[in-house]
């Protein structure tokens, strides 16, 4: 090749490389926004970019500049054409909490629990309930629905517990075509620092509203009007899922059987999940990459050697490329049975692109066939980078590629490949620790070695048999046994002490140091050059979150829902108030809110005040206990409540007190007394004031109004409070005139749960607050509020914080579901 074409080929390679590093950052500055714009711009950015690119009358540097601004303008553009095309779809908020009567076909296998059935809906046809009222109400295509008991919510009206499951008589199927009354909701999720976004899961998933089955006395009751051949992959993944349970009488392992077979990981308990996470082999109980690109790496040569039994075959097409079709072919199948997860799509698009090119012949560097099947993902599925496993998958990729050394053309040994085997696997497990503190803040100490045993046993023993069983089931019986053995081991290393590593979540710029330099160690480079990646690693490894000034406290009211939580942070000291709710059986603000968010935080416990024994306080109290082992317990709950076998509790009464840091803390209800007059839990709770001299805090729990009177009564010199948890929630029998011009305070928090069946704040709860103009705070509308001794007017709002465009925005006033 003559000097001039290498030049020419080193400066289009460089192009490809900023054009497809550009698309990345395009969609990923395009996430950024706190609001879309008009489709047309998004569709005139995309077109100016594509214009731009073709342009090369300039130097050749200058042309890497333009081809990264043309694929950022692309890639930018595609994403917010994209997002506004989804928009479109959105539930009209004034269908909300109104009962619609809706025709559809069961789309995916519905998910069934102790608390109900939980699926999907393809919506063919919509009217109201009510035949009187006129008009027909537009409904979105696809919506997810819950089939509970009590026929209009997954909770009691009394104490918020689960409600048991609906008959499977009537339970749906897909592929079934039902008629349906059901109330529907936007799809409103909680919002806390560092914390799942069940919004954008939506958003991906396509689904515009989420809502409950109507089977109450007045509904029109469900009727089945036919079974359809419509989504036969789906009825066949249930008929496997069910088929399982029926074989395997242990539904642990039943579950981690149908997961790997259908995909369906709400078949694995929260207890195996537990123990998967500390142990860092969770991805392989998941339809993830590794598993779709193992079955197509063994399927490619399945169809290699068959291919080559057939002369005609192979004068048709050369066996290598039959093998590389077949492959990507058959692992797209097994995706598709699998549920078409969104992880399982990433891999099949990269499998493809990468076919693609070898099919071509392109012999691409490997940067640039790395960031063009990540620019093909995004192009697909833009708020893919908003995902954790996208960007596991793609360092974990990018990794690979950049330490693979040279092949000798030699085939290798059963030891060498065992070498480079676990080679791979410190390598990868090294680059991105840092990657799964920042996303997870925790990652397993015991993972290596976890991974060395359950990659190749699940992947080559337990994988195979559960797929065989399909076909033969008494291979489910030995696929038993191997997930049985599987456990234990994992079971030993999870109980192991210190077996996972907890830290506070390092900033961004700090995470990404830490993967650069867990990358460098890895790479085979003189150790003269690896040492540089130490220092990339220790900021990540000693960071530790802000705190509060001595004699400063602040507050943070986590968004959980129908329930309280309020963590107290000092100097040195925390206290959480209040656990949460428990949402189901298997789920609870515990697991699903506070114990990441104190892992986020790199919080140690001092103490947890659990105000009463309402399943809206005390619901992820089990769950924080038994991640903080030192955690004191100070509750209200009576000496046989269950909790005090966790944990014993120490009674709260008031004139209890303690000092943290220049912040004192003093329990001013209950008395002694009410504890022998209580006729309901609300009268016991805990009320705790907190205070440094300049700024005060009021955490009132339930109480309502004669408590509220007595306080007035009893102390009132110490209710004076710039912030207050508003009692029982903002209930109508809270928050009375004499308690509020006692407090006096500048903000009111209000936790409670978005369109809750009680109401709650009540209107003329939420007046008297307005009329004594206290800045009123619900985290329906504000998520988790973060508030500061420091600046006791002001209160900030995660939803405000980090607004994106798919973030649901509730109205100051809504209706509650009843």
């Amino acid at each position: 090749m003559t000097p001039s074409r290498a030049s020419g080929s080193a400066v289009g390679g460089a192009r490809a490389f900023a054009a497809l590093g550009g698309s990345l950052v395009g969609a990923a500055l395009q996430l950024q926004q706190e609001a879309l714009w008009p489709a047309w711009i998004y569709m005139g950015l995309s077109a100016l970019g594509v214009a731009a690119a073709w342009w090369r009358r300039m130097p050749g540097r200058a042309l890497v500049i333009v081809a990264f601004a043309c694929g950022a303008m692309i890639g930018a553009g595609l994403a917010g054409w994209r997002a506004t095309a989804y928009l479109d779809g959105a539930l009209d908020p004034s269908l909300e909490g109104r009962d619609l009567r809706l025709t559809g076909v069961v789309s995916e296998m519905p998910q069934r629990s102790e608390a109900g059935t939980r699926f999907r809906l393809d919506v063919e046809s919509a009217r109201w309930a009510d035949p009187e009222i006129a008009g027909r109400p537009a409904v979105p295509d696809r919506i997810a629905l819950g089939w509970y008991a009590d026929g209009s919510s997954l909770w009691s009206r009394s104490s918020g517990s689960p409600m048991p499951s609906t008959d499977a008589n009537r339970s749906p199927h897909a592929g079934e075509r039902w008629q349906l009354t059901v109330r529907l909701r936007a799809p409103h999720g909680n919002r806390n620092p560092h914390g799942f976004d069940s919004e954008l899961w939506m958003w991906e998933q396509g689904l515009h509203a989420s809502g409950h089955v109507r089977t109450g006395a007045r509904d029109d009751a469900p009727v089945l009007l036919e079974s359809t051949w419509w989504h036969p992959v789906e009825r066949a993944r249930e008929a496997v899922r069910d088929a399982v349970f029926e074989r395997v009488p242990d539904r642990a392992r039943a579950g981690v059987i149908a997961a790997l077979v259908t995909g369906d990981q709400g078949a694995i308990d929260r207890a195996g999940w537990d123990v998967f996470r500390a142990t860092g082999v969770a991805h392989l109980m998941s339809i993830s990459g590794l598993h779709v690109t193992m079955f197509a790496w063994l399927a490619a040569h399945a169809v290699g050697l068959l291919w080559r039994r057939s002369t005609r075959l192979m004068l048709c097409l050369p066996a290598q490329q039959a093998a590389l079709v077949g492959g990507v072919l058959l692992a797209t199948l097994y995706a598709l049975f699998s549920g078409w997860g969104v992880p399982a799509q990433r891999t099949v698009w990269m499998l493809a692109t990468v076919g693609l090119l070898r099919l071509t012949g392109r012999r691409w560097p490997w940067p640039n066939v790395w960031l063009l099947t990540a620019a093909v993902v995004v192009a697909l599925d833009p708020w893919a980078l908003m995902q954790a496993g996208f960007w596991l998958s793609f360092v974990a990729v990018g990794v690979l590629f950049a330490t693979d050394g040279p092949s000798d053309g030699q085939k290798a040994g059963a030891a060498v490949r065992m070498l480079r085997f676990f080679r791979e696997q410190w390598t990868i497990t090294l680059a991105i620790t840092p990657l799964s503190l920042l996303l997870f803040q925790q990652v397993s100490l015991v993972g290596l070695l976890a991974n060395a045993v359950a990659i190749p046993w699940v992947t080559l023993v337990i994988t195979p048999l559960a797929m065989l069983g399909v076909f033969v089931p008494t291979l489910w019986d030995l696929a038993t046994w191997a997930v049985h053995a599987l456990a234990l081991m994992l079971q030993w290393l999870a109980g192991l002490p210190h077996a996972t590593l907890s830290m506070a979540a390092p900033p961004l710029w700090m995470a990404a140091c830490g993967v650069g330099g867990g990358a460098l160690l890895a790479m085979r480079l003189p150790w003269s050059l690896r040492s540089l990646g130490v220092p990339l690693l220790l900021p990540v490894l000693l960071w530790q979150a802000p705190r509060p000034a001595v004699g400063e406290f602040e507050l943070l009211a986590a968004d959980v829902g129908q329930g309280n939580a309020v963590l107290v942070r000092t100097a040195t000291h925390s206290l959480l108030y209040d656990a949460g709710p428990r949402y189901s059986l298997e789920s609870d603000a515990g697991h699903r809110v506070l114990v990441p968010l104190l892992r986020a935080y790199g919080e140690r416990l001092d103490t947890l005040v659990v105000s009463h024994r309402d399943a809206d306080h005390i619901g992820g109290a089990p769950a924080v206990l038994a991640m903080q082992p030192g955690a004191a317990l100070l509750s209200s709950i009576e000496a046989a409540h269950p909790l005090q076998a966790v944990r014993p509790a120490r009674r709260c009464e008031a004139g209890q007190a303690w000092t943290w840091d220049g912040v004192r803390f003093e329990v001013l209800h209950p008395f002694e007394s009410d504890y022998r007059s209580f006729t309901k839990p609300n009268a016991v709770s805990c009320v705790v004031r907190i205070d440094n001299g300049r700024a005060s805090a009021l955490l009132a729990g339930d109480i309502e109004r004669l408590q509220e009177t007595a306080l007035v009564m009893r102390t009132p010199q110490l209710l004076r409070a710039d912030v207050l948890l508003a009692p029982h929630h903002g209930s109508r029998t809270s928050s009375g005139e004499a308690f509020l011009d006692a407090v006096q305070p500048r903000i009111a928090l209000v936790q409670a749960g978005y369109r809750n069946r009680f109401g709650h704040p009540a209107p003329e709860v939420v007046a008297r607050y307005l009329d004594r103009g206290v800045q009123l705070v619900e985290n329906t509308r504000c998520g988790a509020a973060h508030w500061s001794s420091a600046r006791p007017a002001e209160v900030a709002c995660e939803r405000e914080r980090r607004a994106r465009y798919w973030q649901h925005r509730s109205s100051p006033s809504e209706p509650p579901d009843s």
